[in-house]
């Protein structure tokens, strides 16, 4: 038998032991699907059962004057095995980065490092950045310039008619001709589904996030009042001149802290009818468009009516996440222009209400639960501020509680025997 007879016969056989692995591992994934989305999979238990079970296997443990059980070191293999598995199945970090892919699609982000497998390749991949940067490049910055001058143009004329009908058809008119020019620049192909549960006046349109664009893609296909802070530069340009046109709720730095002032204005807001749906994302950060991340309970204590939307982009043709910790906005965007094309799906769910005896934390849960459904997305409990910063003492103070409450419910449960 020749070597490379045998090599490949060992390969073969290596492969096939590798898909038999995998297989095995996804198969426990979906049988323990309920309890755990990432690579360990087990059975649900509490803080005290674990404890519990860990003081079966050791000694009997006497108790101090006061009567309390004494602190173990047994109790720390509890806080470390659950520290390890939460830094070897992190649900948190990874959401932060590129989303992985089964295969190459012809662009730089999935290689930090070039190498050469073969000519052809090579000869694709070159031809392709050629197509990208010297065609498709020039063409969709022209185009971006175009929608964002008209834009401010237009808007800024349309600002000095009076405020009646005309003046609001023709400020929808030229929001959604700008925004459709913004995603043309982009190269985006859009599916949106169930437009018949589109948001409506006196609303609050509210989905998952994953890259400032994701506000073009939903304006492209209707009128949205925005909500956000006040910039300086271009953005605050393009800020003034669309506020003149159309009622958006701008905050200012020291406004945004203002829980109250926030809930007031976007209640008097969706109070008239008349006025267009606020669009809200709720994260309040980009998501790697795997997952959806806690939502923030402001929006939903308003009381108005809640329109949700899930956003679900192709990783195949280009990553529309963007990582603001690594890159600024100007390389983003060149990178989402340079790419082959932004392919995505939008879907309306049916408007949701808040229930009676329900509270707002519940309410932003269920309408969460919904969207990640929809998109196919991972539904997380964890905030999307962790990008950032670091876990709050709250959440410590509650372990420490937890562990407290274990030392005196076992004290409690041994005075019963």
């Amino acid at each position: 038998m020749s070597t490379i007879s045998w090599a490949k016969r060992l390969l073969g056989k290596q492969w096939a032991t590798l898909r038999m692995e995998r297989g095995a591992r996804e198969k426990n994934h979906q049988l323990y699907k309920p309890y755990s989305n990432g690579i360990i999979a087990k059975e649900p238990t509490s803080l005290e059962e674990e404890i519990q079970e860990v003081r079966r296997s050791a000694s009997p443990r006497e108790l101090d004057a006061n009567g309390t059980p004494e602190f173990d070191i047994s109790d720390i293999l509890c806080f470390c095995r659950r520290g390890v598995e939460s830094i070897v199945d992190d649900e948190v970090t990874k959401r932060f980065s590129a989303e992985e892919l089964e295969t190459w699609n012809l662009l730089t982000r999935s290689s930090a490092h070039f190498q050469h497998l073969s000519l052809r390749l090579t000869l694709l991949w070159g031809l392709g950045v050629l197509v990208r940067y010297g065609v498709l490049l020039p063409l969709r910055v022209t185009l971006a310039f175009t929608g964002v001058g008209l834009l401010v143009v237009l808007t800024t004329i349309v600002g000095f008619l009076p405020n009646r009908r005309l003046k609001n058809i023709l400020s929808d008119k030229v929001h959604l001709m700008c925004y459709r020019i913004c995603v043309r620049a982009l190269t985006a192909i859009i599916t949106y589904h169930d437009r018949e549960n589109k948001p409506r006046n006196g609303g609050i349109c509210v989905a998952n996030h994953t890259s400032p664009i994701d506000v073009i893609i939903l304006a492209s296909d209707g009128c949205y009042a925005m909500v956000g802070q006040v910039h300086g530069g271009l953005m605050g340009i393009i800020q003034k001149a669309m506020v003149k046109a159309c009622p958006h709720i701008w905050f200012e730095r020291s406004e945004v802290k203002d829980r109250h002032l926030v809930a007031k204005r976007l209640s008097d807001h969706v109070k008239d009818r008349g006025k267009l749906p606020i669009l809200i994302f709720p994260e309040g950060t980009c998501i790697n468009n795997t997952s959806v991340m806690m939502f923030k309970k402001g929006s939903f204590e308003i009381g108005a009516t809640v329109y949700p939307v899930a956003i679900k982009y192709d990783p195949r043709f280009g990553d529309a996440f963007w990582n603001s910790s690594k890159y600024g906005m100007v390389t983003y965007l060149l990178r989402m222009m340079s790419s082959w094309a932004i392919v995505c799906s939008v879907w309306y769910l049916p408007p949701m209400q808040r229930q009676e005896g329900e509270d707002a934390v519940h309410f932003a849960n269920r309408v969460k639960a919904a969207i990640a459904q929809q998109g196919g997305l991972v539904d997380l409990l964890w905030d999307g501020g962790l990008k950032r910063e670091k876990v709050k003492d709250v959440f410590k103070e509650e372990q420490q509680k937890l562990y407290s409450r274990t030392l005196v419910g076992t004290h409690k449960d041994r005075s019963r025997s």
